[in-house]
């Protein structure tokens, strides 16, 4: 069967994913660059601002909200070290209660629903159900994101702001596992940990006691 061509920016079946994060991965992202072939102009570098809701009881649904709408993406797999992450649920604000008490907080895993006694709630409404929650945290993420493409998989580098601290972070993502693979060992990253989104914020606010990959 053939393989599905990727194009960077635009939307494929679920992808396997390598990311890190720490504090500099000079060399493999200089060689990312020199071994990219030529992508779209709107990829060279990306910029956002989104929040993340982490919970302690959760780290199978990674939650995030950007420009009022919220993203659940739910863990399925890991093939070789490399995360296969589906989407659960997309929300925009205002959003109905039947999908905070269904779908949000569910995919929480926490105790304690928050008593909703209205039909729809606000961004901001939810986000004081998430600061008074002694299990959930809101976290501010901004990122600047450069775009290439090696190996047929999707890739980027990037300096990520959590809650103002910088990390920056490295990437691979694909539907096939062995064109990321491939791209880990030419871009020297092979033995370099794994770590999503979801893990590397619960590092850097305390929620895990563990450092990032360097």
């Amino acid at each position: 069967m053939a393989k599905e061509e990727l194009k960077i920016g635009e939307i494929s079946k679920p992808r396997f994913e390598f990311r890190s994060f720490g504090r500099c991965f000079c060399d493999a992202a200089k060689r990312m660059a020199r071994l990219s072939v030529p992508v779209p102009e709107k990829v060279w570098e990306r910029h956002s601002s989104e929040t993340y809701i982490v919970s302690r009881t959760n780290d199978v649904n990674n939650t995030k909200i950007r420009n009022g709408k919220m993203d659940i993406k739910t863990y399925v797999q890991t093939v070789d070290g490399l995360e296969q992450w589906n989407p659960l649920m997309k929300g925009e604000f205002p959003i109905a209660a039947t999908v905070l008490r269904d779908e949000v907080f569910p995919a929480f895993k926490v105790d304690g629903m928050p008593e909703l006694t209205k039909e729809t709630y606000t961004l901001e409404e939810f986000l004081a159900m998430i600061d008074a929650h002694p299990d959930l945290q809101a976290v501010s993420v901004e990122k600047i994101r450069y775009g290439y493409m090696v190996n047929d998989t999707i890739c980027e580098t990037g300096d990520v702001y959590i809650n103002g601290a910088l990390v920056k972070t490295i990437n691979s993502e694909s539907t096939e596992v062995e064109d990321i693979k491939k791209t880990l060992a030419d871009l020297g990253l092979e033995g370099v940990e794994n770590i999503n989104y979801l893990q590397a914020i619960k590092r850097v606010i305390g929620m895990i006691n563990k450092p990032l990959a360097n």
